[in-house]
């Protein structure tokens, strides 16, 4: 592989991030309602956590990522909704940093996800939700998951167990809590041998698997056509090993991530329908991780597909 040491992108292998409408949020759209995004995010760091060492990287230098996300939303009953998303990632030019390693760019992973609203209660102050997530992710692509930080993804199938409890108060204020848990399967890698915690002679790589947790607190603004949203994510592996000083990370490490975001979401009054999203993210603290700061902008659409087949 490479002499020098490489960094971890797996904040950005979560797909489908925190967008409005989304399998981790406590939206609910009407039976016969569908909403598609298209959304872009551009990334970069210059730090990263070798283990729990923070360093730099002068031959990577700056690394970025670019993604373009299209995704659909469609419910089939009132409490239940379905999703699908395939992201186009890139990860560099032919000559990135001085020609030390080229990028590489196509489509990343196929997720799909159920989201099902099982609690709906209103009080006299407010209102509880309640909602659980069941998602899949698989590549699409044939990418090198063992070519990190240019690797597209962590080239590993991903079954995902997630449950959601928001309280909305007056005026439009809620808070919203959410766990997952994150089972990933095998990822093939071109090398008959590798290290983790002991000698490995397969080119099979089991990616750990992971458990996460985010605490969202939001206000919808002008007449409901504003949503803003702050939240903490916290993501941790269940197993792996260390970045080892001086070598390229591998699937088969240990992450641990926090990050702390900002998203809005406004729906445009004159056109019915179409909304628009921006949000950021800043990974501040991890373990084989990347220190990775996400800003992202989209379009949004709903739409009553019923009526249109009608």
């Amino acid at each position: 592989m490479i002499k020098h040491p490489s960094l971890l992108l797996i904040g950005l292998f979560v797909t489908i991030q925190s967008y409005s409408q989304s399998p981790s949020d406590a939206l609910m759209m009407k039976a016969g309602q569908a909403c598609v995004l298209l959304d872009y995010s551009f990334s970069s760091f210059d730090h990263y956590w070798e283990g729990t060492k923070k360093r730099t990287n002068a031959t990577v230098a700056t690394v970025q990522r670019n993604a373009v996300v299209p995704m659909v939303a469609v419910s089939i009953f009132n409490n239940l909704n379905v999703f699908a998303g395939v992201p186009y990632i890139s990860t560099g030019s032919t000559e990135p940093n001085g020609g030390h390693m080229v990028g590489a760019n196509g489509f990343q992973d196929l997720s799909i996800a159920v989201k099902y609203r099982w609690l709906n209660k209103q009080f006299s102050k407010g209102e509880i939700a309640g909602l659980a997530t069941v998602g899949f992710s698989t590549p699409i692509s044939n990418y090198l998951s063992d070519y990190m930080p240019y690797s597209l993804g962590l080239g590993a199938p991903e079954l995902s167990y997630r449950a959601i409890l928001q309280y909305k108060f007056a005026y439009n204020w809620y808070v919203r809590a959410a766990a997952a848990y994150l089972w990933r399967g095998y990822t093939e890698v071109e090398r008959e041998y590798y290290y983790s915690n002991g000698s490995y002679y397969t080119s099979w790589m089991d990616v750990p698997s992971a458990i996460t947790a985010e605490m969202v607190a939001g206000k919808w603004f002008f007449a409901n056509t504003l949503l803003v949203e702050m939240s903490y994510f916290n993501s941790k592996s269940l197993s792996g090993d260390d970045i080892r000083a001086y070598l390229a990370p591998i699937p088969t490490n240990r992450v641990h991530m926090e990050a702390l975001s900002l998203f809005g979401h406004y729906f445009i009054p004159k056109a019915k329908g179409l909304g628009v999203i921006a949000y950021h993210r800043q990974v501040v603290n991890g373990r084989n991780t990347a220190a990775m700061a996400t800003t992202g902008v989209g379009l949004t659409y709903f739409f009553n597909y019923k009526s249109i087949a009608q």
